[in-house]
């Protein structure tokens, strides 16, 4: 059979990162080892009754076997609107200031082809979610790195870029509650972030994807409560995570008007939106009760206090996360991130996502998810205890 070769694009884009770590995960469980795997950011519990019911009686509704409008039905967006007047207090008009989104990821790939032209620059966090790199390459974009540090509480620090790359600079990602760091920004963080993009032109892209995990009655802050970030940026907003509802692919973006057109527009020559039927279900969650929600948090927040409570009592000293469901953790002298990684999964049989995996700044750390019980953790804890490579 004939083999044609893939375009320049495709060539050029970067390794996908988790699908490799799945890949070798799935190798060690075929070869018959009990894997633990924490390398990933799947949630593990299911969908509340009330959502997969919506979907349910959505989905007999013959209303929902046809298209649905191009950008989305106006419902959805009413429903995102609502929600962030509830949790935020953030007025937003549905029409104009919100896109429905087949994924968060999907949004964030898109957004850089909507406002970049090859060669123009973006500045990225390292650490930071490798699909950034992929919607840059795509568009064929300089990427310019900010540095996440543990002394700054692994915040970009303004201060250190350059005025000529502030100058160059078109777009930006955040990410808080951060993946991979389990990071938070504060309000103060957020002003100065709105000051340094209008300064420089330059529109923010917050990637909210934990924004309901905060630990210790520490709510997340959205960058739409600040004032001028809708002059100065979006927020994209996925019920992945807030709802356990990663395989439904439904999120939305918010905010500047002239962002959320260009998305739309993007979107119009790529999809029919979203099956009706995961368009009311999502509806459905952000309007109807939120308990669920309450008890995933306080599901991450024993899981996290289980981890690392066990990981000190091992010897392991590291940070507790203050959001998101992942821990990020210091590799033990004289190993790389792959290699202690490596070393986890082919002797411990854990699974954990080496730093390097989310740029040159993650070396020397790995990503634990919270994606397993407590039990299953606490044998992770075992089996790393049992390599003796800390001193208790």
């Amino acid at each position: 059979m004939s083999s044609f070769e893939p375009s320049h694009l495709l060539n050029a884009l970067p390794k996908q990162f988790f699908a490799a770590l799945v890949a070798r995960a799935a190798q060690a469980a075929a070869e018959g080892h009990d894997v633990i795997n924490l390398g990933q950011g799947n949630p593990d519990m299911p969908t509340s009754p009330h959502i997969v019911e919506a979907l349910q009686n959505a989905a007999s509704d013959p209303l929902n076997h046809r298209y649905p409008p191009f950008r989305g039905h106006g419902y959805l967006k009413d429903a995102a609107a609502a929600f962030y007047k509830r949790e935020y207090g953030v007025e937003l008009d549905p029409q104009r200031e919100i896109a429905i989104l087949p994924g968060g990821k999907t949004g964030l790939v898109e957004v850089v082809q909507c406002l970049l032209n090859p060669g123009d620059t973006a500045l990225v966090p390292d650490p930071g979610y490798p699909d950034y790199w992929s919607g840059i390459e795509l568009a064929r974009v300089v990427m310019e790195l900010m540095p996440l540090k543990e002394a700054r509480g692994f915040l970009p620090d303004y201060g250190a870029v350059s005025p000529e790359t502030a100058a160059k600079a078109k777009l930006m990602f955040l990410n808080y509650p951060n993946n991979p760091t389990g990071a938070v920004a504060d309000e103060e963080f957020f002003r100065k972030t709105v000051a340094f993009a209008a300064e420089n032109r330059i529109c923010v892209v917050h990637d909210f994807a934990y924004a309901a995990i905060g630990y210790e009655g520490r709510r997340p802050v959205s960058y739409l409560q600040t004032p001028g970030a809708k002059e100065t940026g979006i927020e994209i907003y996925t019920l992945s995570k807030t709802y356990n509802m990663a395989g439904w692919r439904v999120a939305f973006a918010a905010g500047n008007a002239s962002v959320i057109e260009s998305l739309n527009l993007l979107q119009d020559h790529m999809y029919v939106s979203l099956f009706g039927a995961v368009q009311e279900a999502a509806a459905a969650a952000l309007l109807g009760p939120q308990d669920g929600v309450r008890a995933n948090v306080a599901r991450y927040e024993a899981r996290r206090n289980t981890l690392i409570s066990g990981l000190r009592e091992i010897g392991w000293q590291a940070e507790a996360p203050r959001g998101s469901f992942f821990a990020w953790l210091p590799v033990p002298a004289g190993f790389t991130s792959q290699s202690f990684a490596d070393l986890l999964l082919d002797e411990a049989h854990v699974v954990v996502a080496p730093g390097i995996g989310f740029g040159a700044y993650g070396e020397g750390y790995v990503r634990i998810g919270l994606v397993s019980d407590e039990v299953r953790l606490a044998e992770a804890v075992k089996r790393i205890a049992g390599l003796k490579l800390f001193k208790t």
